[in-house]
């Protein structure tokens, strides 16, 4: 007489089954941070030295020497040229020697960069024996003094955008994709709009230009959910981690709002270029602190993610009615005097394997 399946067989490889995503997230984010962080180290980092003559020269070149490779030292013949340079993020320092010394940062383009320059030139200061005087030409907000509070702004509205995604995806699934896509264009403009409140009211961490903030952040919400929508077609219960190696792995290690590329790795630091999360820190730090400069590549950064979005979600609604039209065509009912057969046993048991995948699919996606 034979047995019939084991249910405590069949649940443990349904648990391990649903183990393989927190483990390649444990492993994807581990290698994504700590890749990233672990050892910010400059590399060409851009630094002007302020004068002209022998002894600037010389200057500049005995720190391109020493430094080898970590930064790129430049001559600019005055104090204006170098702030006109950090304005546009062209340098994250420059020096003017003399009795005096100082040292002109812009921190709101990044802290640890102006931190790394300070360091530096502290040194060179030291090695004349004066006290090396900071100005900072962009200060961040009150609200954000060490400038990393665009960074968690970023955090907070990812989140609030990819974890919509399996909700949307999932539970959302019997309806039309036009419909699943208005309410994502709903959801990233609730959640742009939480965000914005978090920059302005309750943090301040800008103190203007909140509007441009907002546009931003509504146009990167709506990128990352358009996208994460568009890819459930495909990718069903592994969406929750695909959204979060596109959106969390690598957006978050490469934005810049930590570490800007100069002190990352090659790697993190050629996405930068590229990124939407790149694209929301560098367009917010350009329209609130440095008078709209590098706004416009910023912005269509974000445009570009979002069209890609509407593509993908384009895409998606032709598949999904492909499927529809071919199970249709497939389980087309037989009919006796007019009437449809009852649905099998089996279709209602793959209609509650979907449901409960459905529901497993948003638990995992809120616990992550």
């Amino acid at each position: 007489m034979s047995s019939g399946p084991n249910p405590t067989t069949g649940a443990l490889r349904h648990v391990l089954g649903h183990l393989l995503t927190p483990l390649l997230m444990c492993l994807g984010m581990g290698l994504a941070y700590l890749g990233a962080f672990h050892a910010p180290e400059p590399h060409d980092l851009r630094v002007d030295i302020v004068g002209s003559g022998p002894t600037t020269q010389v200057l500049a070149q005995t720190l391109q020497d020493e430094a080898a490779g970590a930064l790129d030292v430049r001559t600019v013949p005055d104090r204006a040229t170098a702030a006109t340079a950090l304005a546009r993020q062209d340098s994250y320092g420059a020096y003017i020697p003399g009795d005096h010394p100082e040292l002109l940062v812009a921190s709101a383009s990044s802290d640890t960069s102006a931190m790394a320059v300070e360091k530096v030139f502290t040194r060179v200061a030291a090695g004349q024996d004066a006290p090396l005087k900071v100005t900072d030409l962009a200060p961040t907000a009150s609200g954000d003094p060490t400038g990393q509070g665009v960074f968690f702004l970023l955090v907070a509205v990812s989140i609030g955008a990819y974890a919509s995604v399996a909700v949307i995806g999932a539970a959302g699934a019997a309806l039309p994709m036009r419909v699943r896509a208005l309410l994502a264009a709903g959801t990233s403009l609730v959640v742009s709009l939480i965000g914005t409140l978090f920059a302005g009211p309750v943090f301040h961490l800008v103190d203007h230009g909140l509007a441009g903030v907002w546009a931003l952040s509504w146009l990167y919400a709506a990128g990352i959910l358009l996208i994460g929508i568009g890819l459930h077609t495909y990718l069903r219960r592994w969406t929750t981690l695909g959204v979060m190696v596109l959106f969390v792995m690598l957006n978050f290690t490469s934005s810049g709002g930590i570490y800007r590329p100069e002190l990352q790795p090659g790697f993190f630091g050629s996405l930068h270029a590229f990124w939407n999360g790149a694209g929301l820190v560098e367009g917010i730090r350009g329209h609130v602190y440095f008078d709209g400069h590098g706004l416009g590549g910023n912005v269509l950064v974000l445009v570009l993610w979002f069209l890609a979005g509407v593509l993908l979600v384009t895409l998606a609604g032709r598949t999904e009615a492909q499927r529809t039209a071919l199970a249709a065509a497939r389980t087309a009912p037989s009919s006796t005097h007019g009437q449809p057969e009852e649905k099998t046993a089996e279709a209602a048991d793959e209609e509650r394997a979907a449901e409960e995948e459905r529901e497993e699919e948003m638990e995992e996606a809120v616990a992550v």
